[in-house]
């Protein structure tokens, strides 16, 4: 009964276009009812309609981001970073709906389960640009104590053998955070001080 009533508001949230509020719902159902139920293969469907135009989509977050580099191309910070504010937590939300439905569709369906985590690693990546750019925003701004913290996220998330993961640590050099470079070029042995 309380599955049926939060399917009938996620429908309502639709309807008033608010998938925002509405596919949160959805893979709450889900998760509860387990996909191969009756609801949960209502809810899904519902999740598979979708809808490019809301926010809540690989579009709408990807909209932010064009809207965050027209504004940093006039040096509009202030907006440019409100952009990028709002599309990291776009593609956070995204990545953390399709781990939780790749989770639920796992040992269920494969197909569905691989397909849902490689949206959730899509978003990641993309949440992961959107925190870069902000960084570079911050670092313009002379405003180190901001971006140390967005390129050690990176960092962490990427991998630091990622290209995103590698560009993410030169600024961290470059801001002289660290005193490393990364990758490292391998001295040889002959070169080696020792011989």
């Amino acid at each position: 009964m309380r599955d049926e009533a939060t399917y009938q508001l996620a429908l309502v949230h639709r309807a008033q276009n608010r998938p925002e509020l509405a596919v949160p719902l959805l893979i709450q159902i889900i998760r509860s009812q387990n996909p191969t139920t009756d609801l949960g293969k209502k809810a899904y469907d519902q999740l598979a309609i979708g809808q490019p135009e809301s926010i809540l989509s690989f579009e709408g977050g990807q909209r932010l981001m064009d809207e965050a580099g027209q504004a940093i191309s006039t040096q509009n910070y202030p907006v440019a970073i409100q952009k990028l504010q709002e599309a990291r937590q776009v593609f956070n939300q995204l990545s953390s709906f399709y781990a939780q439905l790749a989770e639920s569709f796992s040992g269920i369906d494969g197909q569905v389960s691989e397909a849902e985590r490689g949206n959730a690693l899509r978003t990641s990546e993309l949440r992961d640009e959107a925190t870069y750019q902000l960084a570079l925003v911050h670092r313009v701004q002379d405003r180190p104590e901001l971006s140390v913290p967005l390129l050690i996220q990176i960092v962490r998330s990427q991998n630091p053998t990622t290209n995103l993961g590698k560009k993410a640590y030169q600024q961290l050099f470059e801001l002289g955070f660290v005193n490393s470079t990364y990758p490292r070029s391998r001295v040889s042995r002959t070169d080696s001080p020792n011989n």
